[in-house]
């Protein structure tokens, strides 16, 4: 599936900043079954070049930017290629050892709540025990916008049974962690499968590793493992690591920002402009 993208983030600032300076994760990742074509990302409409990878594997790019005026305009879009692997994460271009997935942070700490979501997921094997996880959060914490935030950690959205993508990604993620399974905070783009279900901003998802399979995605808001409907940005221990957009301000206070996430199938004309299937 070709998938057309357009990412907006605008900052607006209550007197002129002297200077912002900003780690941006705008760069899908390349693998088996994801392909980047004519990706662009500007900041106030002058391009910006990625770097090296970060140490996930992520392209990434580091930019000060001297503002004139209020407003910072950050635009991420392109078209990506996707295929259906099954949740399947393969050919990524740097493979983290899986030992790293298994430490906790400050957003994804065990507590007792956890630990039990954890001991009560059952199934034959691992993959199928990883399902019933997932089955279990989306039970015990009801998908609600604004009640919870970036630093709400995965114990404690699930001690009050709502949250986002974010929160249920967490929970997994240190749920399964305990369960001596490595596993990593995903961030990307989903295309819904309705007008109705669309998202305008960025997605949360979870990767665990099985043995005799390699790394899966699950969505646990939406009950799935990833398909040709995702694209993949970055990923790391936790949201803090996986974050698209971090920034300072210096001389400067930020009153305002609003996102907006567009995504869709491409349509014939672009689907003719890009290079054939591998």
């Amino acid at each position: 599936m070709d998938l057309v993208v357009r990412h907006t983030t605008s900052y607006l600032y209550h007197a002129a900043a002297s200077r912002i300076s900003l780690l941006l994760r705008l760069f899908p990742t390349q693998f088996d079954g994801q392909s980047v074509h004519d990706w662009t990302v500007t900041l106030n409409g002058k391009r910006i070049e990625h770097g090296p990878a970060n140490s996930f594997g992520d392209d990434e790019a580091h930019a000060q930017v001297e503002l004139v005026g209020r407003e910072l305009v950050i635009e991420a879009a392109g078209v990506v290629r996707t295929q259906d692997r099954n949740g399947s994460v393969k050919g990524l271009k740097r493979e983290v050892p899986r030992s790293v997935f298994r430490r906790m942070t400050p957003l994804t700490t065990l507590d007792d709540g956890i630990r039990g979501i954890a001991e009560q997921a059952v199934g034959g094997d691992t993959l199928s025990r990883l399902h019933d996880l997932s089955r279990g959060i989306r039970q015990r914490v009801a998908y609600q916008a604004g009640v919870t935030g970036a630093q709400t950690s995965a114990a404690a959205a699930l001690a009050l049974g709502q949250g986002v993508c974010q929160d249920h990604a967490h929970i997994f993620v240190s749920a399964a962690r305990s369960l001596g399974i490595p596993a990593r905070y995903v961030a990307g783009y989903y295309l819904a499968d309705s007008a109705e279900n669309a998202v305008h901003e960025t997605h949360a998802w979870a990767e665990a590793y099985v043995n005799d399979l390699g790394w899966i995605g699950f969505d646990i808001t939406n009950g799935v493992c990833t398909t040709d409907h995702y694209i993949r940005l970055c990923a790391g221990l936790d949201a803090h690591d996986a974050a698209p957009v971090r920034g300072a301000v210096f001389g400067g206070q930020e009153i305002a920002i609003d996102a907006d996430v567009l995504i869709s199938e491409a349509d014939a004309e672009t689907q003719q402009r890009l290079p054939q299937q591998q």
